[in-house]
Parts: C-alpha cells; sequence; structure tokens
C-alpha cells in the first residue's frame, strides 16, 4: 500500500504544470533548463507579441549583443546589485557557452568582451531558442497579454483577456518592466508581484538619452565627438566615462551618455541635483589647453576667434562656447585678452550640462527598479513571500550595464528558476 502510494506521489509530482509569463530571455531560458531536466513537465508560455525574444531581436542594434565574457556583479546596479553573485556563479560565461552550442548557436566573442552570435543577426538567435522550446513540447501562447494571476489554495490560475489557464503548480513572471513600450514592454509583472504582497522599487529608463535645461536652441544637433564625460550629484564626481557623445535637439545621447545615464538617472529619480561635465580635450589639463589655444591666436591674429576654433572643434560647438563665455562671435583673434581665453579652455575641458529629464521608456535600452530582491531567494529565484512564485530578468529591481550584461543576467536568472522548476 505505500509503494502504491509512493508511486501515486511520485506520478503527480511529474506530471507538474508550470506558466511562464514572458517569452523573453529569462522565461526562455527557464523552460529549456526545466524541460531538460524534467521532460514530463507541462510548460506553458505567455507572451503579448507576435513572437518570442522582441527585445533579443532589438538588442545590439539587430546584432544581438547577447552578453559578455567578462561580466562581473559590477556590472550591475540597483538596490543590492550583490544579489546577482550565485547566478554569475552558476551559470558564468563558460555555462553561456555551452548552453549555447546545445541549441546549435555558435558565438562571435570580441576583445571588449561583448558577445554576438556569429551570424552577426539576432533572428538566427530567436530561431534557434524556437526551435528548442518546440523540440521540448513547450507550450508558446502568443499575442496572450495576461490580465491577473490569481492563486486558489496551492494552484495558480492565469487570466487572459478571454481565456483563463487553470491549476498551474508553479508560475514564473519574467515579462520584464516598460523600456521599449513599442515592442508591448509593460509592469504588469510588478502589478502581480505587489498583488501577492511583494514591495517594489520606484522604475526608471536606463541607458537612455538625457535632457539637458539648455539645448542651446538645437544648434548642436547632430555633433558627434568621443569625450570625457564626468557625472556629477549634488555637486560631487560621482563617476567618468569615455566615450562617443551624441548632441540632439533634447539634449546629449551616444555610448558614453547611455553608460552614464544609468546612475544619472538613479539619482535623478530621488530628486537629486544631477549634471555632467562634457570634455573635449582629456588628455590635455586646462592650462595647457589655454596655452595652445593662445598660440593658435597668435598664428592668425586678424580672424574671427569662432573660425579659429572650427580647428579644434566642431563648427556647431565653438559658436556656442563663445555665446557662454560672452564673447562676441565678431571678436577678433588680437582682441581676446588672458581671462578670455581661459575661460575657453575651461569650458572646453568641463562643460556644465544640468541633466533634467530622460528620453523616456519608449527610448531606453532597459528598465532600473523593480521588485525588490529582498524578497526574493537569490540560489533559486523563488519568492520568499509566495511559495512556488518566481521573478527573473528586468522585473527585478536589477539592471546591468551596455555591453550584453542585461541579456546575461536574464539568461543566468532564468537558468536558476529552470532548476528548480525542474526537480
Amino acid at each position: 500500500m505505500n509503494q502504491l502510494f509512493g508511486l501515486q506521489f511520485f506520478i503527480k509530482e511529474k506530471n507538474l504544470k508550470i506558466a511562464i509569463i514572458g517569452c523573453g530571455a529569462a522565461g526562455i531560458m527557464a523552460a529549456i533548463t526545466a524541460k531538460r531536466l524534467n521532460k514530463d513537465l507541462q510548460i506553458d508560455m505567455f507572451d503579448a507579441n507576435k513572437g518570442i525574444g522582441k527585445k533579443i531581436l532589438a538588442s545590439g542594434n539587430g546584432r544581438c549583443n547577447i552578453s559578455n565574457s567578462k561580466i562581473t556583479s559590477k556590472n550591475f546596479i540597483g538596490e543590492n546589485p550583490d544579489f546577482v553573485n550565485f547566478a554569475l556563479k552558476e551559470f558564468d560565461f563558460k555555462a553561456f557557452e555551452k548552453f549555447c552550442k546545445s541549441i546549435g548557436l555558435f558565438l562571435d566573442v570580441k576583445e571588449s568582451g561583448k558577445v554576438y552570435p556569429l551570424s552577426n543577426e539576432a533572428k538566427s538567435v530567436t530561431n534557434l531558442l524556437e526551435l528548442a522550446l518546440n523540440e521540448l513540447g513547450v507550450n508558446i501562447y502568443l499575442e496572450s497579454f495576461v490580465k491577473d494571476i490569481e492563486k486558489v489554495e496551492d494552484k495558480f490560475n492565469i487570466k487572459l483577456d478571454e481565456n483563463e489557464y487553470k491549476s498551474y503548480d508553479k508560475v514564473l513572471i519574467s515579462n520584464g518592466l516598460g523600456a521599449a513600450p513599442q515592442l508591448n514592454a509593460n509592469e504588469s509583472g510588478l502589478d502581480f508581484a505587489s498583488k501577492f504582497g511583494h514591495s517594489t522599487n520606484p522604475t526608471y529608463p536606463s541607458l537612455v538619452g538625457l535632457q539637458t535645461d539648455n539645448n542651446y536652441n538645437g544648434k548642436l544637433q547632430g555633433v558627434k565627438k568621443e569625450c570625457l564625460v564626468s557625472l556629477f550629484v549634488n555637486n560631487n564626481l560621482e563617476q567618468e566615462i569615455f566615450g562617443d557623445v551624441l548632441f540632439t535637439s533634447y539634449g546629449v545621447s551616444g555610448f558614453a551618455i547611455l553608460d552614464i545615464s544609468q546612475l544619472a538617472v538613479l539619482n535623478l529619480s530621488s530628486y537629486q541635483d544631477v549634471k555632467i561635465a562634457i570634455n573635449f580635450f582629456p588628455k590635455l589639463p586646462k592650462n595647457d589647453l589655454a596655452d595652445q589655444i593662445q598660440s593658435l591666436l597668435k598664428t592668425v591674429p586678424n580672424q574671427r576667434v569662432v573660425d579659429i576654433l572650427t580647428g579644434m572643434v566642431s563648427n556647431k560647438i565653438a559658436p556656442v562656447i563663445l555665446d557662454i563665455c560672452k564673447i562676441s562671435l565678431d571678436t577678433k583673434a588680437h582682441d581676446l585678452n588672458a581671462k578670455q581665453i581661459k575661460a575657453i579652455a575651461y569650458q572646453l575641458n568641463q562643460w556644465k550640462l544640468k541633466i533634467v529629464d530622460t528620453q523616456g521608456f519608449a527610448h531606453a535600452e532597459a528598465s532600473g527598479g523593480g521588485v525588490r530582491t529582498i524578497e526574493v531567494d537569490n540560489k533559486t529565484y523563488e519568492s520568499k513571500l509566495v511559495k512556488n512564485l518566481y521573478f527573473a530578468g528586468e522585473v527585478l529591481d536589477i539592471v546591468g550595464n551596455r555591453g550584453g550584461y542585461n541579456l546575461h543576467f536574464a539568461w543566468a536568472s532564468g537558468y536558476l528558476v529552470g532548476k528548480s522548476l525542474g526537480k
């Protein structure tokens, strides 16, 4: 009799039903990992889009910056960035590489650490992932926007607009946050989390262009230059990043700005005073720069300063710098005094811009904030408040730097959930 009961229990356990909300990187990895461990699981995936992995397709400008070989917890921010440590240890880059080979995906690992599919096409990544899901018998419900999740006794019910799917043993919420609403991104995952008693930290756009208090009437639009960008919060230097700065109609963008935006927006969202300083000549101290400007002016004393400066910076930047220094555009080189030359050098070395806003979620590559990690087990990603409820990926209050870090965290967190689901 005891043997028979044991067998019944085993069968019941083997036929677990699992619902995964969101067919992004985290959800896909969880489904594949779980099914490989236990082929008898019934896994149903729900996504609002017409196809899986919409953000995967959009990453790396369609080339898919899929991971980073030099990843550490230092590449993440959030209330507790160390939360990622176990996931990165259990699912490091070598583990990711092994997984990719298992689905037939070969990687191109750049010197910088950035990792792309060898095909250089994001579509090949989602195609292979979809083939793996189909082969394992995972059920995928597309164009299916989940409206509500209910827990009745020890089972979960998933409610859509017209249908209801019942009696799930476990649920994974991995449908991201609000970045890229054009890809049907939304914050419903936070609503579900709150409903189950979880607290959340305010969300904010991350890896995004920054609005400045002065756009100089759009005169700088289109100017792009490699600069050193310094972030000041309440006048304290917090971060320095070297890279491309692109001036826009609203303020600044470019890779250096996207990178520095993470910390900038985090502080902006808590109403701190946020400024950036742009250094066009980071290798030259301002006194040396002033000397260079002075010697340049001496060679052509009868020419306009604005025209001479275009030999050093863009012809769009030069008049704006002079305007800031209150120097007329008609001023000739021989009319400029030492104090004015120093003022120009100072601006070119440390041009401060006040940050007032961002370009918003629609233009953000990722979202910060989300479900508080203190309420989630860092080894299984199961809720500490609700048994059999899991979170993975962007919905958690963890956001990575630009360069494949966010996607890797999605894979790693999905992997740990998958291991738990497959037991």
